[in-house]
């Protein structure tokens, strides 16, 4: 199994729950990955100014797309944004997430 609390693990926790967010595989109280990214986002202390706190936001707004949210995916890709704005325009994300959101207006 993936998930592991194994301390030799190189991943993070806030980084094993990331990446299981994104694929989908959160089965711990039958969570969402959406859920997943609000957990992180409302729990800062365990991404303090880590990327992945970030890029939640982005990952929750894609993930209410899928799930046809267009309101709530709009506000968390305006967070990303908001949170990235003096970010290096050409960073390849920032570009893609620029993107995404052009095609919700």
């Amino acid at each position: 199994m993936f998930y592991s609390r194994n301390p030799s693990s190189n991943a993070s926790h806030s980084e094993r729950i990331f990446v299981l967010a994104i694929t989908g595989h959160i089965t711990q109280y039958q969570k969402t990955p959406a859920a997943e990214f609000q957990n992180i986002i409302d729990h800062r202390a365990v991404v303090t100014n880590d990327v992945l706190g970030a890029l939640a936001h982005l990952q929750l707004g894609r993930a209410y797309a899928v799930y046809g949210d267009t309101t709530k995916s709009k506000a968390a890709y305006q967070d990303f944004l908001a949170l990235w704005k003096n970010a290096d325009p050409e960073i390849p994300i920032l570009k893609q997430a620029k993107a995404e959101y052009a095609k919700l207006q």
